[in-house]
């Protein structure tokens, strides 16, 4: 056995040891950081061929191992820009640099711009909602992503373009009889207008429905509506899209239109009780504030009005690879695709397998502290046999060089 090659294999087992002690390190600096995930050293054997006369000692190798797919636990805050996610995925930040990255750490809050950063100056990144749409996911890239920007806004107002208004309809009316009841529309600058729905029995299980605008007498559109013997509407599509003189026409004085109104009466009835409308539906609100936000499990992001309205402004978007293990750590608590880690996939919470989005919560580290405070002293026990075997070497070395005096 070469005095040599023992001391390189005592050197090799205290740089393993070594680098033990920097994850360990690395893991207790960060047991505190919200959504890190705890580094460990893996050993390898090294081999080196050996004679039947002679043996040639080896050594250790080292490789690093993320567990990022495990998840540590959740605690919950008060601010409603903390997110954490429940199950699978990860959220999608732009760094100064404009690049994407994936990370767990959720505790965003608004920067002097609006924009949702978290502590390492990440900006979450998310889709727009456009006319009240569902955005769609782009699966296999970051395209169509923006930034998620919460900035107050002054008073805003919007104009009404759907709606819903059913009613139970006497089906004992007689042939000309009518029922009335009312729904109030917003224009395009928030302005409130008073929309009258008329119904006349025209014939046996027939009626018909008219809308007019109370302030100028204008119908604005009518429908005939037909029941079978049950009571139950047959007329189909049951929407009415209100078009006349009123709508494209400014109003007097204030500049403001409104905007075609599509109409769903799909839940009128006619059966043998008194006129009983449902109350209606509208969108569109008149001018308020902005107060504040909202985020559901979905990931959905609510503007909040001063009259309790909510708009949804962003659905925030995740992503996932087939290993997160394999993902390539970097500062900042983030990561970026590795060779190993599959393709990024992106996605909505609570859909496939994305988990879901919770709203004033944050993801705990997953370190351990007693487990790393054992590793520390198991490593610092081993590096210490190492540094024994290298001093054994050096003073076997030491005798053989003697000799000769």
């Amino acid at each position: 056995m070469s005095l040599y090659g023992t001391m390189r294999t005592g050197v090799s087992g205290m740089n393993a040891q070594a680098n033990r002690l920097s994850t360990v390190a690395e893991n207790i600096a960060n047991s505190s950081t919200t959504g890190y995930k705890r580094a460990s050293t893996e050993f390898s054997s090294m081999i080196l061929p050996s004679s039947n006369g002679s043996y040639n000692s080896g050594g250790v190798e080292t490789s690093v191992r993320y567990s990022i797919s495990d998840q540590g636990s959740t605690t919950y805050t008060t601010s409603a820009s903390d997110l954490a996610i429940d199950g699978d995925g990860f959220f999608i930040v732009r760094g100064a640099n404009g690049q994407e990255y994936l990370t767990r750490a959720g505790a965003f809050v608004q920067d002097d711009q609006g924009n949702l950063v978290n502590a390492a100056g990440f900006t979450l990144m998310g889709y727009e909602y456009e006319a009240g749409a569902d955005p769609t996911v782009v699966v296999n890239g970051f395209d169509g992503l923006t930034e998620v920007n919460l900035g107050s806004e002054g008073l805003t107002a919007a104009g009404s373009t759907a709606g819903a208004m059913g009613a139970n309809l006497p089906s004992g009316a007689a042939i000309g009889d009518v029922s009335t009841t009312s729904l109030i529309v917003y224009d395009t600058q928030g302005n409130t207008r008073i929309l009258d729905f008329n119904y006349e029995m025209l014939a046996a299980n027939q009626w018909e429905l008219d809308v007019v605008d109370r302030t100028t007498g204008t119908s604005l559109g009518t429908a005939t509506l037909d029941f079978d013997t049950s009571g139950a509407l047959t007329t189909s599509p049951a929407t009415l899209t209100l078009t006349g003189s009123l709508l494209g026409t400014p109003i007097t004085g204030s500049g403001a239109e409104l905007n075609n109104i599509t109409i769903d009466f799909s839940e009128t009835t006619q059966l043998g009780t008194s006129f009983t409308p449902d109350g209606g539906e509208i969108d569109g609100n008149a001018p308020s504030k902005v107060s504040g936000y909202q985020i559901d499990t979905d990931g959905v992001v609510y503007i909040k009005y001063a009259n309790g309205e909510l708009e949804p402004r962003y659905r925030i978007a995740l992503a996932n690879v087939q290993s997160p293990d394999k993902l390539v750590p970097e500062s900042g608590n983030v990561y970026s695709q590795g060779v190993d880690s599959g393709v990024i996939v992106t996605g909505f919470a609570g859909s496939g397998s994305f988990g879901e989005i919770l709203s004033g919560a944050l993801e705990s580290s997953n370190v351990d502290i007693a487990d790393e405070l054992t590793s520390m002293i198991e490593s610092q026990r081993n590096y210490t046999a190492n540094s024994k075997v290298f001093q054994t070497g050096s003073e076997l070395l030491e005798v053989l060089v003697n000799l000769k005096r």
